[in-house]
């Protein structure tokens, strides 16, 4: 049975209004800054500010948020409770922008790259920013250029000569190319905190997943055939969505459960969005693998990349 097909367009996450003011990244890097040096002034001379200028754009930041962050007296400045939590927040949306930059960065389509690659959404998303940056740290000279797409996507497009190196997250891959594990995945079973599944304590099995509705990556997906291939039968109610985020909102929602990877979930089960439900007789382990033409010898910036994954 195919399942709904459901408009994107409604579940992507919400985009603030242009009326929510949103803190300036530097401003959160001055905080997360203060935090890491004990002081205002050591913060802002790793900014190359004044201190006046630096208290002034805590102050600014902390009009915005309608917080006090941090604690000004004789001896100094020091952050308050809500600051702490502020900065641990602001560590990760900084962490995030930097995932942007240098993800954007190796999206840029050029006659120049030296290398173009492709990779599922799960490996775009959460591993292939920091093979980027190692690369980087390695030999700044080398372009890196990035297609995303799901994994049944990305085998054709190495087959098709489009890319020279891909990244997938299928079970299989097919015997027309060559691959290299770089690293190991674990699905995992996520729900709402409000979702009836969330507070028990016994496993849930395969049969018990297809007895609810689940929220599903399309067909192609890495994490759709990880799924089935464990399931006795196909899913049969589901809703059917193209990324992970889109998934996360859904499920978040209470629209039903989801099996998505742990690079996905972390953030969203350590701030308590979703839960994970234990399972049981689920083998849900992965590998995540480089896939390349066989019988293609990986030279020159390929074969570096790889080296770094």
């Amino acid at each position: 049975m195919t399942g709904p097909q459901i408009p994107l367009a409604a579940e992507r996450p919400r985009i603030p209004l242009a009326a929510e003011r949103l803190p300036a990244l530097d401003s959160i890097r001055l905080l997360v800054l203060i935090a890491d040096h004990g002081s205002i002034g050591a913060a802002a001379s790793q900014l190359g500010l004044s201190q006046p200028s630096a208290s002034k754009r805590i102050r600014l930041l902390e009009r915005e948020l309608g917080v006090a962050l941090l604690e000004r007296g004789a001896r100094g400045s020091v952050l308050t409770d809500q600051g702490r939590t502020i900065t641990d927040w602001g560590r990760s949306v900084l962490a995030a922008a930097h995932t942007l930059v240098v993800g954007a960065q190796a999206m840029r389509t050029s006659t120049a790259a030296r290398l173009s690659t492709a990779a599922s959404q799960t490996i775009a998303e959460y591993l292939f920013p920091h093979w980027l940056a190692e690369m980087s740290r390695r030999d700044a000279h080398h372009s890196v250029a990035l297609r995303v797409a799901n994994s049944g996507a990305v085998v054709n497009l190495v087959r098709e000569h489009q890319v020279e190196l891909g990244f997938i997250e299928a079970p299989t891959v097919p015997r027309d190319l060559a691959s290299r594990t770089v690293a190991t995945d674990r699905l995992v079973v996520v729900a709402s905190p409000s979702h009836r599944w969330s507070r028990r304590r016994t496993p849930v099995t395969a049969d018990e997943l297809l007895s609810t509705r689940l929220v599903l990556r399309e067909a192609g997906s890495g994490t759709r055939a990880t799924l089935e291939r464990v399931l006795p039968a196909p899913p049969g109610d589901y809703l059917e969505l193209d990324s992970n985020a889109a998934v996360k909102v859904m499920v978040a929602g209470g629209a039903g459960i989801a099996v998505l990877s742990t690079l996905a979930v972390a953030g969203e089960l350590a701030d308590g969005r979703l839960v994970e439900l234990p399972t049981a007789g689920l083998d849900l382990r992965r590998s995540l693998r480089a896939i390349w033409p066989r019988g293609r010898r990986l030279l020159g910036a390929a074969s570096e990349f790889l080296a770094v994954t």
